[in-house]
């Protein structure tokens, strides 16, 4: 077993359009919680071993992998603040780089912000822990969550549960994402591709769009300040969920404006190309981004990101892996949803529920800290890294894809190293 949680095994490689490919996981679910069990010590150890317990026996009938069973268990401030207040306070890494830029001293897990394209109504969350479960199949996902959030009776009071999909187009078969929209009837869902691997048309998991295995680590790009090694392996999660407008995408975007928006303005591409890659020699600078605003009014949305989701110089890691300068640093896990926002929640009126299904993104990606998603964040709205910007009004039609959704809902987590994945800290109170 891998000491990273958030690392799939025996990952496929497949080539479209000559561009490498990963295939993710068919299903994705990830369900929030509170911690229902009392603050002392013991009661802690007690949830502590029934937890691990249970994650080893499911993981002894399952590969780490899209073909088994994938799970990363993730935990919330809240969390830390509640339970273990002192020892998260001294074993948290600081964010070397963020306390440098800011002044003061920033741990690599935050609060997480509303950006300047969220709405006044995006939630900020606040659970405890977030399970995060990927298979190609859908069953061995419903036996995990019930032998997780149900055999473990008195451990979670369960906040919301989110489930969605991602490819399935290959081969020439329809695409999930385009059968569950059309089988919603989603405004919009007859216009998609029909190999679509998420709703807005583009395939997502480009190699070369994602950050190579582990350099997602606090560890892997020395931003992380860390005390010890209890938080090697692990990283940082956020969890956000997206309307998508799919109507205003396809009625008001031809294929030319779609790339525009999507990457960068003026790329040239094959008429109606949906694989693109983003190989690190190609990588868009903010001083590029700002003169592509000039000149065509508009950003796209890959490429303002690179100017924070790319490496600026090549880096080794401490076990001597060398990532070339543009290598991308995030590792995405998202996926479409019909929910809306959410297939269950314990506060409807809070999540605005509603019993319509719409189209959606539960999106997930891992960093090293909180600040570096926030840059990256950032910059999708134009704040760029270097302290320049484009100045757009919330959602601009010249913002990338900003225009055809919104954030509902948002929280930062962190993911620990396997070994210290359940209720992590708690073994050190006494």
């Amino acid at each position: 077993m891998p000491a990273e949680q958030h690392l799939l095994a025996d990952v496929r490689i497949i080539r479209e359009d000559g561009v490498e490919v990963v295939v993710p996981p068919l299903h994705h679910r990830v369900v929030t919680a509170r911690i229902a069990v009392p603050e002392q010590a013991a009661a802690l150890r007690d949830a502590r071993e029934s937890l691990e317990q249970a994650l080893r026996e499911i993981e002894a009938e399952h590969p780490v992998s899209a073909a088994g069973l994938a799970i990363t268990v993730a935990w919330g401030l809240p969390y830390f603040r509640r339970f273990v207040p002192s020892q998260a306070r001294r074993a948290i890494p600081v964010d070397a780089r963020a306390s440098a830029i800011r002044k003061r001293e920033i741990r690599i897990l935050e609060d997480a912000d509303r950006f300047p394209s969220d709405p006044a109504i995006t939630r900020l969350e606040e659970n405890d822990v977030a399970v995060l479960l990927r298979s190609d199949h859908l069953a061995t996902i419903d036996e995990a969550q019930r032998r997780i959030f149900h055999g473990l009776h008195g451990l979670f009071d369960v906040t919301s549960i989110r489930s969605g999909f991602v490819g399935g187009g290959l081969n020439g078969k329809m695409s999930l994402p385009k059968k569950m929209a059309m089988q919603a009837r989603i405004p919009g869902a007859e216009l998609m591709p029909p190999h679509a691997e998420l709703f807005l048309g583009f395939t997502s998991t480009v190699r070369h769009a994602l950050g190579p295995e582990r350099i997602a680590n606090i560890e892997t790009l020395g931003y992380a300040r860390l005390r010890d090694r209890y938080f090697v392996g692990g990283t940082h999660m956020h969890l956000s969920h997206l309307h998508e407008n799919l109507n205003a995408w396809y009625l008001n975007f031809d294929h030319r404006d779609q790339v525009d928006a999507m990457f960068r303005p003026g790329l040239s591409v094959k008429p109606g190309a949906r694989t693109i890659d983003r190989p690190p020699s190609g990588i868009e600078t903010a001083a590029e981004v700002r003169a592509d605003y000039r000149r065509h009014r508009r950003i796209g949305h890959a490429g303002s990101m690179q100017t924070a989701s790319r490496l600026h110089r090549t880096v080794t890691g401490p076990d001597g892996t060398v990532y070339p300068q543009g290598t991308a640093v995030p590792q995405r896990a998202d996926f479409n949803t019909l929910d809306n926002p959410f297939a269950w929640s314990a506060h409807r009126a809070l999540d605005r529920m509603a019993d319509t299904p719409a189209a959606g993104t539960h999106f997930i990606v891992f960093n090293p800290t909180s600040d570096d998603f926030r840059r990256v964040r950032l910059a999708m709205d134009g704040i760029l890294p270097d302290g320049g910007d484009v100045r757009f009004p919330p959602r601009a039609l010249g913002q990338g894809i900003n225009p055809v959704f919104h954030a509902t809902h948002r929280q930062n987590f962190i993911v620990p190293p396997r070994a210290h994945r359940s209720f992590p800290l708690s073994e050190q109170r006494r």
